[in-house]
């Protein structure tokens, strides 16, 4: 019987939402599916909030990920973009957690790293060699969803490795590794 699972990579966004899907049977990645949640065209943030939760549970309840892989935010100059990004994030997360599947943040360099080998890559690069890796026909118009499938080969080329940073099995697993985050 094969060795088989499923990973949903996540590229969190208030703008945007990237995702993507691969299939891995014994060691070898299968293409699934990469979209994208326009969120736009929505003017509260926390109706943003609502439909990235319930997108997220309905691609658990359609796919049925083992384990999900999600882009960390990135440290930029603008507090209020990180709140709103750290939030979407947060919401995402939880949609897997309420569902115990294991997450697995990383650092956006540390996926560029694993796709390119280069951990300044441009997004135009990592989906170029997205392309080549899965056999893509075509990219998007938005790379934010080859962001998200970025997120879930980074997790696949690092499965197996002592160090592939925060893994999170529920929220006993999260609040553990987070203490200083948690009012007492």
């Amino acid at each position: 019987m094969a060795n088989e699972r499923i990973i949903l990579g996540i590229d969190p966004g208030t703008t945007i939402m990237g995702f993507g899907l691969i299939k891995v049977i014994n060691k070898k990645m299968e293409f699934l599916q990469l979209n994208e949640l326009q969120l736009s065209k929505y003017d509260d943030h926390y109706v943003k909030l609502r439909i990235i939760f319930e997108r997220t549970i309905e691609l658990i309840e359609t796919h049925h990920p083992d384990e999900i892989a999600i882009e960390a935010p990135f440290f930029g100059k603008n507090v209020q973009s990180m709140l709103k990004l750290g939030r979407a994030q947060g919401v995402a997360m939880a949609a897997g957690l309420s569902r115990q599947i294991p997450i697995t943040e990383y650092e956006p360099k540390k996926i560029k790293m694993a796709i390119t080998g280069n951990g300044n890559a441009s997004k135009e690069q990592v989906a170029k060699m997205l392309q080549q890796l899965l056999g893509l026909k075509e990219l998007p118009k938005n790379l934010d969803s080859t962001d998200g499938l970025a997120a879930a080969v980074c997790h696949f080329f690092n499965s197996g490795k002592v160090t592939v940073g925060k893994n999170y099995t529920g929220w006993d697993a999260f609040v553990k590794q987070n203490e200083e985050r948690v009012k007492k």
